[in-house]
């Protein structure tokens, strides 16, 4: 193992073995160990939490920018770029992903929407129990028409604070006439004691939803300019074209849910600036946007600068 060498070393190693040869140091020698010591290093202090806006889901306190999980998870709307999800998936490994985290707690951001699977499953677990993190999970869940529940009551039962019904889920139920399937959804996760949503591309769902009479806690919609790309509506699936962004601002205010808006950033082909006022001007409480960990600080100082202006809303508050 190296030593110290030089001066500063040979005067180091000098105090250490007499107790008073620091008495003897002259003025200059002093000093010079003064600022040595100066730049020694400093134990880490915790990261003071900026302040962001917040809202209530039930009985829960969300912050109005919520962290997005796509990216996490590896999977990103990359048009005909193949390589881009596995260089997420690369990324984005266990740590980077409670680095990600614990920079958007200190940020504010208290809330992640997250895929239930067994690594967001492993990586919360270890994210809440060794680095002490609070990040509240709201699991986005697949269920399937022969089994409603065993996704919802997993993900409850590894420390989801909220479920909702994953869009194209959503999409398809409606499609297929079975808004019964979204009710059942929804009654197993508020009877289980947590906040409840349904997810949608489709405008068709919500209103299919509000029809039916279903009161769920929040509603997750699309909600982004589309200026953007070319060649008009971009198809959602095999057969069903999405609706203009006028149509989901115009129902969305006869709806007294609140509202998570997603895609806002149109897969990241909008600036953040735009995207988030956009949203927010046009009536979503709250927007999910996956972001890198380079990206947190700005997207959150982005997200307050709106929050604090003069914002004139499409619709009231509802959370």
């Amino acid at each position: 193992m190296s030593r110290p060498t030089g001066r500063r070393g040979f005067l180091k190693r000098t105090i250490a073995a007499s107790a008073g040869a620091a008495l003897s140091l002259s003025f200059e020698e002093r000093v010079l160990l003064a600022k040595d010591e100066k730049k020694a290093p400093q134990p880490a202090r915790a990261a003071e939490v900026k302040a962001m806006p917040t809202g209530k889901i039930g009985n829960v306190t969300v912050a109005r920018l919520i962290c997005g999980g796509n990216l996490i998870s590896g999977f990103a709307h990359s048009r005909d770029l193949i390589y881009v999800s596995p260089l997420l998936r690369h990324y984005f490994s266990d740590d980077k992903i409670m680095e990600t985290l614990q920079l958007c707690e200190q940020n504010g951001i208290n809330t992640a929407i997250l895929r239930l699977d067994e690594r967001t499953r492993k990586i919360l677990n270890k994210y809440w129990q060794e680095r002490g993190g609070k990040m509240q999970w709201i699991a986005q869940v697949k269920p399937r028409e022969r089994d409603l529940t065993s996704d919802t009551k997993d993900a409850i039962d590894n420390g989801a604070i909220g479920v909702y019904v994953q869009g194209e889920v959503g999409d398809r139920f409606v499609a297929n006439g079975r808004v019964d399937l979204l009710a059942k959804s929804l009654e197993c996760i508020q009877e289980n004691g947590v906040i409840g949503g349904i997810g949608a591309h489709a405008l068709d769902v919500i209103v299919a939803c509000e029809k039916a009479g279903l009161k769920p806690d929040f509603y997750m919609k699309t909600i982004n300019s589309k200026q953007y790309w070319s060649a008009g509506p971009v198809p959602r699936n095999d057969s069903v074209w999405e609706e203009t962004p006028a149509q989901t601002i115009e129902f969305m205010k006869t709806v007294d849910k609140p509202w998570i808006g997603f895609k806002v950033l149109g897969a990241g082909a909008i600036e953040p600036r735009e995207g988030f006022e956009y949203a927010f001007a046009n009536g979503a409480d709250f927007i999910c946007v996956g972001m890198f960990d380079f990206q947190v600080d700005e997207d959150a100082d982005i997200a307050r600068n709106i929050l604090a202006s003069d914002m004139k809303r499409a619709r009231p508050w509802r959370a």
